[in-house]
């Protein structure tokens, strides 16, 4: 008798054990037509805006919690905001697109993939990979979510993917044609 009651008792917390560390994770798939990506990158004598497009994107969750998410962006979407066209915007697209900085030829997305989330009052702590330009950085940052949306600004540090164009830590006497190393992303997340 006390073996049977010991098999049952093993089985019980046997199968508790189990439940817990077989967490349910789903994916939440975030509409990428109605997320935003709004880049800002400065320069002496001013600053260029634009917009750039997610390819595809996903968060994981576990219940209402989030525990982890990958995105690609679509680099071929590089889009200037601040100019009109004949005021040098698809100059400037171009340029954005060359080898100076993203490469787009050889790199058409880049991916920010979560390495590590951590649940604060208002959001999220991320830590992540970012791969731009085939160069892969840690980057963290804070995300602030609703039921339906998540916010964040990035900044990111573009000699560190190997876009020196420009750049004052790589050359000398550019006067006022030095370009920040740092530009922004203001990213709106629709679910």
């Amino acid at each position: 008798m006390k073996t049977v009651k010991s098999l049952l008792i093993a089985a019980v917390v046997f199968g508790a054990t189990t439940v817990a560390t077989n967490a349910q994770t789903t994916k939440k798939s975030i509409d990428v037509n109605e997320s935003t990506i709004t880049w800002t990158g400065k320069k002496v004598l001013g600053s260029h805006t634009g917009t750039i497009s997610f390819k595809d994107a996903v968060l994981e969750m576990d219940g209402e919690t989030l525990t982890g998410g990958m995105f690609t962006v679509d680099m071929t979407s590089i889009n200037v905001t601040d100019l009109k066209a004949g005021e040098g915007k698809e100059k400037l697209e171009g340029h954005l697109q060359s080898d100076d900085f993203f490469g787009v030829a050889n790199h058409p997305t880049a991916t920010l993939t979560f390495t590590k989330v951590q649940k604060m009052s208002d959001g999220y702590e991320v830590m992540s990979d970012l791969t731009i330009k085939g160069k892969t950085e840690a980057i963290s940052f804070e995300l602030a979510t609703t039921k339906d949306s998540a916010t964040t600004t990035l900044t990111i540090d573009r000699t560190k993917h190997d876009i020196r164009y420009g750049s004052g830590s790589f050359f000398d006497n550019l006067g006022d044609k030095t370009i920040s190393d740092n530009f922004t992303l203001d990213v709106v997340l629709k679910f």
